[in-house]
């Protein structure tokens, strides 16, 4: 690993730390539980927030958008996940779910983009215009799901011309097959960097 993360250019996207997938009692905690629990994903989640603000890297929240009475209702296609969201009202606006964890709250210089309907952070959303408005070249793509939100925000980054690094252990999925395919089968083919926590820290010095 030879890259460096300056930080003039360099933002850390949390996408969709709400509680209701980083919480026990959240709607969608119980998809990635055991596998979030494996990879101490939540300590590394924390540990990577603290050393970007320390190192003065802005953080990015990329979140997802929140569920209203009435969602995709007049839509044509929306796709199974969108109605599956739905249904189970995942991240209801103006609801705990909804609600960024406490540990990952907007601090001061904080970024926080528009809501996300898909899985990309970047379609329909500011956070192309946000990003490139402060200089930011090199993104550092953290949250979940693995393999769809966090997969498809970091490739549609590389895709508009960012450098792009994904965390092996600042993620979770479903299943281990998922996170699989997300890591070591579909991220080399598009990211500059498939690294761990640790090895993040150490290139952040």
């Amino acid at each position: 690993m030879t890259t460096a993360y300056e930080p003039e250019i360099t933002a850390l996207l949390c996408v969709d730390l709400y509680n209701d997938f980083l919480t026990e009692g959240g709607k969608l905690y119980p998809w990635v539980k055991d596998i979030a629990e494996a990879n101490d994903m939540h300590e590394n989640l924390r540990t990577l927030v603290a050393a970007a603000r320390e190192k003065g890297i802005t953080v990015y929240h990329v979140p997802h958008h929140r569920w209203e009475p009435g969602d995709y209702q007049d839509w044509k296609y929306p796709s199974p996940y969108q109605l599956g969201a739905a249904e189970r009202q995942a991240f209801a606006k103006d609801t705990w779910g909804g609600t960024f964890h406490d540990d990952f709250q907007v601090q001061d210089g904080d970024v926080v983009a528009t809501e996300h309907w898909a899985s990309s952070g970047f379609p329909n959303t500011d956070l192309e215009h946000k990003l490139k408005r402060f200089g930011k070249e090199k993104i550092i793509c953290v949250g979940l799901l693995a393999n769809t939100c966090l997969e498809a925000t970091a490739r549609i980054g590389m895709e508009l011309g960012f450098h792009t690094t994904l965390v092996r252990d600042a993620t979770a999925a479903r299943s281990e097959e998922a996170l699989h395919a997300a890591l070591n089968i579909d991220g080399p083919t598009y990211a500059h960097e498939v690294l761990t926590t640790a090895e993040v820290i150490h290139a952040l010095g």
